[in-house]
């Protein structure tokens, strides 16, 4: 008898997972979406906690059909997803980590908007246990959206509902060169060739559980893999996007996400021959990838500090690290009866740093935070245009991977 085709796929990979797995698979069974309609392949990546064994007894136990897989310790999530994605046959697939959980009704909500919407991929809501989580994009549901008309681009983990058929089209796999920041290439990648993404916004589908034994992947490794992460994904949006507004609001998140914290308060305790390093890192990135138009769309901090690494002036950079690891606000300037205000940072209108004021030039977003600062009304209504076009008009800016790709 031909069993039917299952609505999604709950692929886990596990490694030393316990005893956080206990709560993981405890949601999965906890859904409201029909057993029948579920399907759970577990990868034990050669756990040696018990993670296999608690594994195979949920299988015998569980309401839908569970397939565990043992193998070898592959080094990272990335073998185990993928193992996991070749097995998988429902329609949509969603990748869990063993040490988080699934919100209540997230498979039935998740799918449910997809099938309404016509959708390739569904982001619901994360919240933090003992972690942060993503905040910016659950402002309201999103019925139909893009990764440029949206802050989507700032939740690239892999936790998503995504269209198996979308994947199998495109041979989308987890890079498993990667050792972090696979799933934020994966996930762009996914973005960029959707037909339609969907988010859901009220609605808490995942819990992002942090560990207490601090050993969640994202936190282990040299910080020479984060730059590896970031050249990766600057690659990907390069290849699939060409030059231009959007190629340039995605380009924010692996510089702001990414690059930028190598250059946060972490440097302050860096030894020299680690700083040098970074730079020697980051130059190739910032001169393939670093424009204007991307330094615009960040705030002063991250701008001021992203320049000074752009320009290769280390003996600035630590100043303007520590006022910001300090907290301290910086005065605020205000010109051009008020439209025009800058911040202060450290060096600014320094002769002797020759540091340009528009690096120092709060974007609208941030300046009208500082009493008596007034928005220029062309510059304004020239942004909301923009804005709008891009809604109304998003395959202008994508490149090779949009929908004309996809068809």
């Amino acid at each position: 008898m031909t069993l039917p085709q299952p609505d999604v796929s709950v692929i886990i990979g596990a490694y030393e997972a316990m005893p956080y797995l206990v709560d993981c698979l405890a949601s999965v069974q906890a859904q409201t979406l029909d057993p029948a309609r579920i399907e759970v392949i577990a990868v034990d990546d050669g756990s040696t906690d018990g993670t296999g064994e608690y594994l195979e007894e949920f299988a015998e136990r569980a309401p839908m059909p569970v397939t565990v897989i043992r193998q070898e310790n592959s080094g990272g999530p990335s073998g185990p997803r993928n193992v996991g994605l070749g097995k998988a046959a429902g329609r949509y697939v969603f990748f869990l980590d063993a040490d988080d959980r699934l919100g209540p009704e997230a498979l039935e909500r998740m799918v449910a908007t997809a099938d309404r919407n016509g959708t390739d991929v569904v982001v619901g809501r994360v919240e933090g246990v003992n972690r942060t989580a993503p905040k910016s994009m659950w402002g309201q549901n999103l019925d139909r959206t893009d990764v440029f008309s949206s802050n989507i681009k700032f939740t690239l983990s892999a936790q998503k509902l995504f269209r198996r058929a979308l994947l199998q089209h495109h041979g989308m796999r987890f890079d498993e060169s990667l050792w972090t920041g696979e799933d934020a290439l994966f996930t762009m990648e996914a973005y960029l060739r959707a037909d339609g993404v969907s988010v859901i916004a009220d609605h808490t589908c995942y819990y992002l559980v942090g560990r207490e034994d601090g050993k969640h992947v994202t936190k282990r490794g040299s910080y020479t893999l984060r730059f590896d992460s970031a050249r990766a994904l600057m690659r990907l949006i390069a290849e699939m996007v060409p030059p231009g507004p959007g190629r340039d609001t995605l380009m924010v998140r692996p510089f702001v996400v990414t690059l930028l914290p190598q250059f946060g308060p972490k440097y302050l305790k860096d030894g020299e021959k680690v700083r040098r390093n970074k730079f020697t890192l980051a130059k190739p990135l910032m001169e393939a990838y670093w424009n204007d138009e991307v330094a615009r769309r960040l705030k002063v901090h991250e701008r001021l500090r992203l320049h000074l690494v752009a320009t290769g002036r280390p003996e600035l950079l630590q100043e303007v690290v520590a006022f910001v690891r300090a907290k301290k606000s910086p005065a605020p300037v205000l010109e051009r009866k008020g439209s025009r205000l800058y911040l202060a940072y450290p060096h600014f209108r320094d002769e002797a740093a020759g540091i340009p004021d528009t690096v120092y030039l709060a974007p609208p977003r941030e300046a009208r935070a500082f009493p008596g600062y007034r928005e220029d009304r062309l510059d304004s209504l020239v942004r909301r245009v923009a804005r709008r076009a891009r809604r109304i008009l998003p395959s202008r800016d994508e490149g090779p991977g949009d929908r004309a790709a996809a068809a």
